[in-house]
């Protein structure tokens, strides 16, 4: 037996009143007679980070479809079964549905997305138990960081590709540059990981909007799914911010830009992660969602290509419109990146039977894919390799919006389609 499956056994015992409702299943139509190799994925489908999942379905259909033949690993072909679990986007949940994948599902490799609140508990799991894991769509610092990683040590199962703060800084400063406006700016900062993590004052905004020169005002972090955002409105509007930046769930960032209205704040420019990633998001805020800018980390316009089907970002994204009708939204290229990456490993694992060498295949990646080059020899720290990012604005055309990109000077490969308007 191997030492993971003995962590699995031995965490079993103790953790059975944990275990979560069914999965849902998506598996392959390879030969019944080829060996499995199990796939656990946990995304939140429901929930205030629903919007990263929305495309969880087409995504995962069109891996179904690439999978079909099974995948060959050392002359031996395999049958990929994906089971994909609902986190709900709790923090909570999202780590009894990871237990439930690697004790019940005896899953080989588990993969996750969207956000430290479903990606850290994943991950903690997975390397408590020694299943090979890997993660995206969470800023690395939060990964990192606020799973207690040690620089020079990190983990021994978990890996992640994803930008940095430090890159979502540089993209929101080289748009700032650009408009002229006075460098005050109001930061919004929730107490959750991301907050924590955004705001913190060595490794998130505070020190480099400093060393820039611009007056980041934080009058203290909020409460998720606060009603009431008078206070830092005040306070914002007491020290003339002209920006305004931070980190929101959309319902938050609803709530303040619909009282920033009637209170009268009126930014130059709104930059928020997370919040406004989204179309749909965007379109619910009507008028007052023209105009507003955050950080873009993948879109039709990126120069890559997928290394599993061939389809250009472009192919990928308008793909999910024509078969959702509905915008395309940056989580699906990385969503697909997961499986391509995958994919590469169980061709390269030296013996799918033995999870130490999954995670050696995983350490060993060196891919293109639909999101960038993933290669864990290549990253700011253990265990992390990062993918460009640029900065972006909603801008409406006709009845609909587009997101232009207005600021591409860390990534200059991914053309401008836009420039930055100020708010009226």
């Amino acid at each position: 037996m191997s030492k993971s499956h003995g962590s699995r056994r031995n965490f079993l015992k103790g953790t059975a009143a944990i275990m979560a409702a069914p999965a849902i299943l998506k598996y392959t139509n390879a030969y019944a007679d080829n060996p499995v190799i199990k796939i656990g994925h946990v995304s939140p489908r429901t929930g205030s980070l629903a919007g990263f999942a929305e495309a969880d379905d087409y995504v995962l259909a069109a891996i179904a479809k690439a999978f079909e033949g099974g995948i060959e690993n050392n002359g031996k072909r395999y049958t990929v079964k994906i089971i994909s679990k609902d986190s709900q986007s709790n923090p909570n949940r999202a780590a009894q549905v990871a237990a439930d994948l690697i004790l019940r599902d005896e899953v080989d490799i588990i993969v996750a997305a969207s956000t430290p609140d479903t990606v850290n508990p994943v991950a903690d799991q997975a390397e408590a138990m020694e299943v090979p894991c890997i993660t995206t769509d969470c800023p690395w610092q939060p990964y990192f960081f606020g799973r207690k990683g040690v620089p020079g040590k990190g983990f021994d199962s978990t890996y992640h590709f994803f930008w940095g703060l430090e890159d979502v800084i540089g993209s929101f400063l080289d748009m700032w540059g650009k408009t002229g406006v006075k460098k005050v700016a109001g930061g919004l900062f929730p107490n959750d990981a991301d907050g924590n993590a955004w705001g913190h004052p060595e490794l998130g905004l505070p020190k480099p909007l400093a060393e820039a020169g611009y007056n980041l005002v934080v009058p203290g972090q909020y409460q998720p799914l606060t009603d009431d955002f008078s206070s830092q409105i005040s306070a914002f509007k007491e020290a003339g911010c002209e920006i305004i930046t931070g980190n929101m769930i959309p319902p938050d960032f609803a709530t303040f830009w619909s009282q920033a209205a009637q209170q009268g704040l009126k930014p130059k420019v709104v930059t928020i992660g997370k919040a406004i990633l989204f179309p749909s998001v965007v379109e619910s805020l009507g008028e007052r969602g023209d105009g507003l800018s955050s950080e873009v980390w993948w879109s039709p316009n990126h120069p890559f290509n997928s290394s599993l089907t061939g389809a250009s970002a472009k192919d990928l994204a308008h793909g999910y419109t024509a078969a959702s009708g509905r915008p395309w939204t940056q989580p699906i290229g990385f969503k697909h990146a997961l499986f391509e990456v995958v994919a590469d490993v169980i061709k390269r694992a030296d013996d799918l039977s033995d999870p130490s060498a999954i995670i050696k295949a995983i350490a060993g990646t060196k891919l293109d894919t639909i999101v960038g080059n993933v290669d864990w020899s290549n990253g700011p720290i253990n265990n992390v390799t990062k993918t460009p990012l640029v900065a972006g604005q909603w801008q409406r055309e006709g009845d609909k919006f587009d997101l232009k990109i207005v600021a591409n000077t860390s990534a200059p490969a991914i053309p401008l389609t836009g420039e930055l308007k100020l708010l009226g």
